[in-house]
């Protein structure tokens, strides 16, 4: 049996960029968690629990095959084959090499946080890729969808 890998271990060495992005990324996640959203506290969590697996993706793709137009279906079909690869390739290989821990949630207000935490690692987000690849699958089928 392989041992576990820590997918938030930094690779050793000197990275300038790196550096300068994550600490980029910190302040604009401070000033996001900062802001008052009265509408966002129940909203968000649930929106990102129903992406979870890609829940959100298939729920919309069942009621678009349900239209009954082939182009409705194919456009489906095709966000979904879009949505299966970009998740495959952001789970395996995007998260293993870029390794981002996820940033702690002490500026983030309760109401707005997830009951559980993910253990994955934060970027690439398996969450926005989904959505992108699925809306780009479907647009290229039928961009009025």
């Amino acid at each position: 049996m392989s041992p576990d890998v820590d997918l938030t271990a930094r690779k050793p060495g000197p990275r300038l960029l790196r550096d300068r992005l994550l600490a980029l990324d910190c302040r604009l996640f401070e000033f996001a968690a900062a802001r008052h959203w009265p509408a966002a506290g129940p909203v968000l969590p649930r929106l990102s629990r129903g992406a979870n697996h890609g829940v959100l993706w298939f729920a919309t793709a069942a009621a678009m095959a349900a239209s009954r137009t082939p182009r409705a279906r194919r456009a489906a079909a095709r966000g979904l084959a879009s949505l299966t690869l970009a998740s495959a390739t952001i789970n395996t290989v995007g998260k293993r090499s870029v390794r981002r821990p996820r940033p702690v949630l002490d500026p983030v207000p309760l109401v707005r946080q997830l009951k559980r935490q993910p253990i994955t690692t934060s970027f690439p987000s398996g969450h926005s890729a989904s959505a992108a690849a699925f809306a780009a699958g479907v647009a290229m089928e039928s961009p009025g969808w």
